[in-house]
This record gives structure tokens, sequence and C-alpha cells, in this order.
């Protein structure tokens, strides 16, 4: 696979509103259901905005969609070899300059890990820049499934619920989505994390304090 053929996903939000329409859903619907304003859903639609990370769990969900569909778009596939004209056509190995790359608002970025998508499973290198959050403001976010995290390098704080967490370079957790959570960066450097969240695409809808 050549060099490049990965970008970072300018058309995330024309994405969302192909999706939004199919659902039959209105800006200020799925903006009443989010907690969010009409104005703020149609600025992400038109990429004038980016989605921060909960609120992009949050559309995503609320539509239930696959978050590879999103990010991934023309190039998305059910798993290996779903497109019978294209079998295999990128292979399981993936190098870090073939990586789809999302950025997301509050200096937070995403590195997908696998060349196809993976049912249930988000495998991700996420990059928190200083200052970065999954939230722009201290509000928690919520959704289904089951995290998995690994810090290579940096300070990642991690509130769930109540409770707050420091995790530094070697250090691991493992914690259930639906319990209300935010990540973000508590250092003076770049965090560098492996994430896994497995079994968001799970029934149901989460809900964002």
């Amino acid at each position: 696979m050549a060099a490049g053929f990965y970008e970072s996903l300018e058309g995330i939000g024309e994405r969302l509103r192909e999706e939004r329409t199919k659902a039959g859903m209105s800006q200020r619907e799925l903006a009443r259901r989010l907690g969010l304003s009409a104005s703020m859903i149609s600025q992400l639609e038109s990429g004038l905005s980016k989605p921060s990370v909960g609120t992009l769990y949050a559309i995503v969900t609320e539509l239930n969609l696959s978050l590879d569909r999103v990010i991934r778009g023309d190039d998305y596939q059910d798993g290996p070899g779903a497109d019978p004209e294209r079998p295999e056509v990128l292979g399981p190995l993936v190098r870090p300059a073939d990586r789809q790359i999302i950025d997301l608002d509050s200096g937070v970025r995403w590195e997908e890990l696998t060349a196809t998508s993976e049912e249930g499973v988000d495998f991700l290198h996420a990059v928190y820049e200083v200052g970065g959050a999954s939230t722009p403001d201290e509000s928690l976010m919520r959704h289904h499934g089951r995290e998995y995290g690994y810090v290579m390098s940096g300070t990642l704080g991690i509130q769930i619920g109540f409770q707050q967490y420091e995790l530094n370079t070697g250090d691991s957790i493992a914690f259930d989505s639906t319990r209300p959570h935010r990540l973000f960066n508590k250092g003076d450097v770049p965090v560098h994390a492996i994430w896994f969240v497995v079994g968001r695409d799970a029934d149901g809808r989460s809900s964002h304090g």
C-alpha cells in the first residue's frame, strides 16, 4: 500500500451528516438527544469544528454506527476481504505511515492499528497533546463496552466516577466504559498510549454527563 493512502479524515463531518440523514434524523433532533446545540451539530457536519472524543462516541452510538465506518469512509469493510472485488487488499499488516488518522477536538489524535475493521473492537494508538482531553471541559462521558489502556509515554490522568488515577509510562488500566469517565494529559509532554475499546457496539444508547 502506497504511503499517503491513509490521511487525516477531513471528510468525517460529511460522513456523519450522511449517516444521520440515512437514520431519518434532523440535526435538531440529534442535538436534543445528545444535549448539544443544533448549531454545534451543523458545525461538525460542515467541517467547521472537530468533535471531541466524547462527542464522537455519543454521535456514533446514538446513530448506531460502527466507529470504523465513520473513520474509514469509502475504505470501510465489514472485515478482511469483505468486498469480493478487493479480497485481503489491505492485508493484516499496518505500518506507521499507513495508519488511518483522525484529529479530534481538545488535542487528541487517534491512529487505527488495524488495516480493516474488527467487529466490536476499536484498537488505537491514542495521542493526548499537552492540555489534551477526551472532553473539552470537565464533563464525563460513558458508552457501552470495556476499555483497556497502556501508556507508552507521558502522564495520563483518568477520572472514573469520583476516583482519579494517574498513569505513567508502563502503567495500564481496564474499566467498564459505562462508568462516567474522562481522560486527560496531566504532564508537560504528549501522552502516547495503546487503547482498546471492546463491545462499544452493544445494544442501547449511551448517555453523557
